[in-house]
C-alpha cells in the first residue's frame, strides 16, 4: 500500500531536536516505516518557492499532522499569525487527523500566544504531555498505532468482542437477562422471547468469541463484573461538591459498580437527587409533574454517552461531578478518528466505540444509533433557558459540561469583573444570594466599595436586588431572560417566603451520609 505522509508541525529552532528524533524514529522502526512518511522541512531541497505555500500544500496533501507546542511562538506574519498556528488551521479546515504533544514546564515561561494556541487547540484534540524525547516517541508510536487500528489497516478485536479470561455462563445474572428480555420487547420490539436462555441471547448478540464470553457480556449481564481484572474499572464515581471546584472534604462521593445498566440509573439518581426541582400540577391528570434545573434527558445521555463509548482499557473510570454551577461528565477515551467537539454539534454518524456495549443499550432505550444525542442535549438545554453544553478534549478525557445556569466562564469572563466581583459570584453561586455585609466579608473591602461593586452587578444584568434599604436587602442572580430580576422569578429559584430576606433560604435535606 501507499504510505501515509505526517506533517510535523511546530516551531523549528525550538524543536530542531525533537523533529530530527521523530523522523529517525518512524523512519527505523519496523512497523512504521511500512506505513509512513515523513516530511520534514529541513529535508526539502532548496526552493525558489515561498515557504509558507509550500507548508501550506504539503499539509493538505498529509495524512496525518503532527503538531508540538512549547514556549516559542515562532515569527508572526502581516495577520500575527505564526508558520505553526497558519499550519493548525490548515489541518483543521481539511479535517487531517491531528496528534497534539505538549512540552512541558510553567505556562508563565510561554509567549502568550501560544499559550493560547495550547488552550484552542487543547479544546479541539487531546493533549499528550512530554518531558523528554524518549517519551515523545513512545507517544507518537501509540497514536500511530491507534490511527492504524481505527483505520481497520492493523486488524485487532475491539475491547468489548475480546473474551473475558475465566469467565463462563455461572458469572451471568439471569434476572439481568429476563429483565433485559422483557425491556426490549416491550421498548423496540426484539425478536427473542422472554423465556430464552442467556446462551441463546448472547448468540444473538455476538457475545460469544470462539465460544467464550466477550467483555461486552460480562459488563451488560454480569453478577459482579468488577471481579474481573480487565473489567476492575469497569464503574462509575460519582461526588458533589457545594462550591465550583473540586475540594476536600468531598460532601457525597458514590462509587457504582454492577452491570452498565444500573450505572446508568444510578449515576442518573444521584445528579437528580441534588438538584433544585420544582413541582407543578400533571397537565393530563392528577399526578404532579416534576421538573428539574437541569432536564432529566439530558444528565441521562451525558451519562449514557460516557458509559457507552468509554475506553474500557483504561485504569480510569467514568466521573461524574456536580458543582453549584455545573454538571461534568469525564469519560476515559477519545473521540473517533476524525470527529471533533464542534462536530458534535451538527448532524453527524453514530460510530460507536463499543459496538457490541451499544447494540443491547439500543435495545433496551438506553440510546439511540443515529447520532442525535449530543444534538438533543443542546436543544433541550436551550428551551430550559441554559447554555450549550462543552465539549472538549482534556487530557485523554472526553468531557461533557452542563450549565446550571447562564453565567459560564466564557460570559464572566466577557463581563470584565474585578477579583471582588468573581468571588462574589462564586459566593452566590454556592450560596444563592448575598448582602452588603458579607459581600464586605467575603471580598475584605468597605462597605462603600461593595455598594459600587454590587450596584455594577446590577447594571450587567448579574444580580437582582431586592428591598430598598436595610438588613432586608440582599442580591442574587438574575434568571437569563428575566434581566429585570421580578420577584415571581426570584420565587421560583429562591423559594417563597425567601423574597423580603428575613431568612436565609434553605437548602432541601441532603440524602443519608452527606455533609450539611
Amino acid at each position: 500500500m501507499k504510505k501515509l505522509k505526517i506533517f510535523i508541525s511546530s516551531v523549528q529552532k525550538e524543536f530542531k531536536a525533537e523533529r530530527l528524533a521523530l523522523r529517525d524514529f518512524i523512519t527505523a522502526d519496523p512497523l512504521c516505516r511500512r506505513y509512513f512518511e515523513v516530511f520534514l522541512f529541513e529535508d526539502m531541497p532548496v526552493h525558489d518557492r515561498n515557504p509558507d505555500a509550500v507548508y501550506t500544500e504539503e499539509v493538505k496533501n498529509s495524512d496525518m499532522y503532527v503538531c508540538l507546542l512549547g514556549n516559542e511562538y515562532g515569527a508572526e506574519d502581516d495577520k500575527g499569525l505564526s508558520p505553526t498556528e497558519r499550519e493548525f488551521h490548515v489541518a483543521t479546515k481539511n479535517a487531517k487527523t491531528r496528534l497534539l504533544f505538549i512540552k512541558d514546564g510553567p505556562d508563565a515561561l510561554r509567549h502568550p500566544k501560544m499559550a493560547k494556541l495550547i488552550r484552542k487547540a487543547g479544546g479541539q484534540l487531546i493533549r499528550r504531555r512530554f518531558s523528554s524525547i524518549p517519551e515523545l516517541t513512545t507517544q507518537l508510536y501509540a497514536g500511530l498505532v491507534q490511527y492504524l487500528e481505527d483505520n481497520g489497516i492493523l486488524q485487532t478485536v475491539p475491547f468489548d468482542a475480546a473474551a473475558c479470561r475465566g469467565a463462563s455462563l455461572e458469572d451471568i445474572d439471569e434476572k439481568a437477562v429476563q429483565w433485559f428480555l422483557e425491556t426490549a420487547r416491550a421498548e423496540r420490539k426484539f425478536a427473542l422471547d422472554k423465556n430464552t436462555s442467556a446462551e441463546k441471547l448472547f448468540a444473538h448478540l455476538d457475545l460469544f468469541n470462539d465460544g467464550k464470553l466477550a467483555h461486552a457480556a460480562l459488563l451488560l449481564f454480569g453478577k459482579k463484573p468488577q471481579k474481573f481484572r480487565s473489567l476492575i474499572s469497569a464503574e462509575v464515581k460519582c461526588l458533589h461538591f457545594h462550591g465550583t471546584e473540586v475540594c476536600k472534604p468531598i460532601p457525597s462521593y458514590q462509587i457504582y459498580k454492577g452491570i452498565l445498566f444500573e450505572q446508568v440509573d444510578q449515576a442518573v439518581d444521584f445528579v437528580l437527587s441534588k438538584l433544585d426541582r420544582s413541582v407543578a400540577p400533571g397537565k393530563t391528570g392528577a399526578a404532579s409533574e416534576v421538573a428539574y434545573e437541569i432536564p432529566k434527558p439530558v444528565i441521562r445521555e451525558a451519562v449514557v454517552n460516557a458509559v457507552a463509548h468509554r475506553d474500557y482499557t483504561s485504569n480510569a473510570a467514568v466521573q461524574v461531578m456536580l458543582f453549584a454551577d455545573r454538571f461534568e461528565v469525564w469519560n476515559p477515551g477519545a473521540l473517533p478518528v476524525g470527529m471533533t467537539p464542534e462536530t458534535l454539534r451538527v448532524p453527524h454518524s453514530s460510530v460507536p466505540h463499543n459496538p457490541l456495549i451499544s447494540e443491547p443499550l439500543f435495545l433496551a432505550h438506553y440510546i439511540e444509533r443515529a447520532g442525535t444525542g449530543t444534538m438533543d442535549m443542546i436543544a433541550l438545554c436551550k428551551k430550559s433557558g441554559l447554555p450549550e453544553p462543552d465539549f472538549e478534549q482534556r487530557d485523554g478525557q472526553f468531557v461533557i459540561t452542563i450549565w446550571r445556569n447562564w453565567l459560564t466562564y466564557e460570559v464572566m469572563i466577557g463581563m470584565e469583573l474585578n477579583d471582588r466581583q468573581r468571588k462574589a459570584l462564586v459566593y452566590v453561586k454556592e450560596n444563592r444570594r448575598i448582602a452588603n455585609l458579607e459581600y464586605q466579608r467575603v471580598t475584605g473591602c468597605i462597605k462603600k466599595t461593595a455598594s459600587r461593586d454590587l450596584d455594577e452587578l446590577v447594571r450587567k444584568g448579574v444580580f437582582a436586588k431586592f428591598g430598598s434599604t436595610g438588613r432586608g436587602t440582599f442580591y442574587g442572580l438574575v434568571n437569563k431572560g428575566d434581566i429585570k430580576g421580578t420577584k415571581e422569578t426570584f420565587r421560583g429559584t429562591y423559594g417563597k417566603g425567601d423574597i423580603k430576606g428575613t431568612k436565609p433560604p434553605q437548602r432541601r435535606q441532603r440524602e443519608a451520609g452527606e455533609d450539611t
